[in-house]
């Protein structure tokens, strides 16, 4: 809840729109769930269901979807996530974050903008790109044609990343890259901590710290799927906890009286 709040807060002209598989359509009630009712508390915040068929109508993932969806794969929700971003930038536009992100300033400035997580590769993680952009077509077209379910990362980051190579006639990534009017910004700008050293959310820092940490970053991805599971003190000097009282104060309140 964190990442929604973060980014509502960031952007209060802007919908922000979450979307979740599960949740019921057209004038249903939503679930009772402590989470649903604080993102309530933010006018600019929408849940919308996520129809995946209706999502990939229309693209080159539809057939795609319609084959693979009954099959098995090791990898099967991160690629279909992985699917749905690229379609979503595609067909609507705007802006893209995974929930595991603190946005810590307004992204609206950023336009045909991706990250770099570290010098080989890309990340979708965030995605920022104009409707029906040339880049998210050839991402679409890639998925498909090079498909392979069975390796982590090649439908998400490595695809990225070996698209952008093309689209840029480059053997390799530069820390920042910019060419046909697509730009790849530094690590420091979404992944200022890498996902080899994720336990130092968890370590207390310094305000000095954190602001010399954060000074060229945008939002925080804090790589939820290795922290799963890791107790949090949310009254604590921790560098995640001081990131939710100053980003998502509402949520890091209903942590402290719940967690």
């Amino acid at each position: 809840m964190c990442s929604v709040e973060s980014a509502a807060r960031a952007h209060p002209e802007s919908r922000v729109m979450v979307l979740m598989k599960g949740l019921p359509g057209g004038n249903a009630s939503l679930p009772r769930h402590l989470g649903l009712s604080l993102l309530g508390c933010f006018p600019n915040v929408h849940l919308l269901p996520l129809d995946l068929e209706e999502l990939f109508r229309d693209t080159p993932l539809a057939a795609w979807y319609a084959t693979r969806r009954h099959r098995w794969e090791p990898y099967a929700l991160p690629v279909l996530s992985d699917a749905s971003r690229i379609a979503l930038m595609w067909k609507f536009g705007g802006i893209y974050l995974d929930t595991d992100f603190i946005v810590l300033r307004n992204l609206q400035n950023l336009t045909n903008t991706l990250g770099t997580q570290s010098r080989y590769v890309l990340n979708g993680a965030f995605l920022a790109f104009d409707r029906r952009h040339e880049f998210m077509a050839l991402c679409m077209r890639d998925f498909v044609a090079h498909y392979n379910g069975w390796i982590w990362g090649h439908q998400g980051p490595q695809l990225l990343t070996r698209v952008f190579k093309k689209w840029c006639s480059i053997r390799s990534l530069d820390d920042s890259h910019a060419c046909r009017g697509v730009t790849a910004l530094p690590s420091e700008a979404f992944y200022p901590i890498p996902w080899q050293d994720w336990r130092r959310y968890f370590q207390e820092v310094s305000p000095e710290e954190l602001q010399r940490l954060l000074k060229a970053t945008y939002a925080v991805h804090v790589w939820n799927k290795k922290s799963q599971g890791t107790r949090l003190e949310a009254t604590s000097r921790a560098l995640l906890a001081q990131l939710q009282a100053r980003y998502c104060p509402t949520t890091h309140e209903a942590m402290k009286m719940y967690l």
